[in-house]
């Protein structure tokens, strides 16, 4: 389960509650879709987000690069109720609420996506975008953004 380095992610590092420089409320439903779905953020912001499940079975949070997001969730299917937490991620039973601070280090596109068996599949994904710190203009009419 090692992947590279913290420092090294795509999608940030783990951040410090302390440090959080707004909360981001997401809800998880039934119907496998996380409101909002879609999240922006700047780089370098520390986000709590306090996510909460609506529905009646369990579900979950996790942030990651779509490889790492579909490389876990192959894990998950393959071991249907294995129980795992990182700090990218939470697990929610229904009704209950959860968290995770994250720090977004790095400009662009950071996935997130519910990995328990079948909720991927049907579409419980959803986005968050980092814009770029300091200096950058607010429009996205300036090319050389990457996909």
């Amino acid at each position: 389960m090692a992947g590279p380095g913290h420092g090294s992610s795509p999608v940030g590092e783990p951040g410090e509650a302390a440090r959080a420089t707004r909360t981001v409320e997401v809800d998880m439903t039934d119907s496998m879709r996380f409101t909002p779905g879609e999240i922006s953020v700047r780089q370098g912001e520390t986000v709590r987000f306090v996510v909460k499940n609506s529905g009646a079975v369990k579900h979950e949070l996790v942030l990651g690069t779509p490889e790492e997001l579909r490389a876990h969730y192959a894990l998950m299917l393959k071991t249907p109720g294995m129980e795992h937490a990182d700090d990218n991620m939470v697990s929610v039973a229904p009704g209950q609420v959860g968290e995770v601070v994250w720090r977004f280090t790095k400009a662009g596109n950071v996935h997130f996506a519910c990995l328990q068996p079948g909720h991927y599949d049907a579409g419980m994904k959803g986005l968050v975008k980092v814009a770029q710190a300091a200096g950058a203009s607010k429009t996205d009419g300036h090319g050389g953004h990457k996909h």
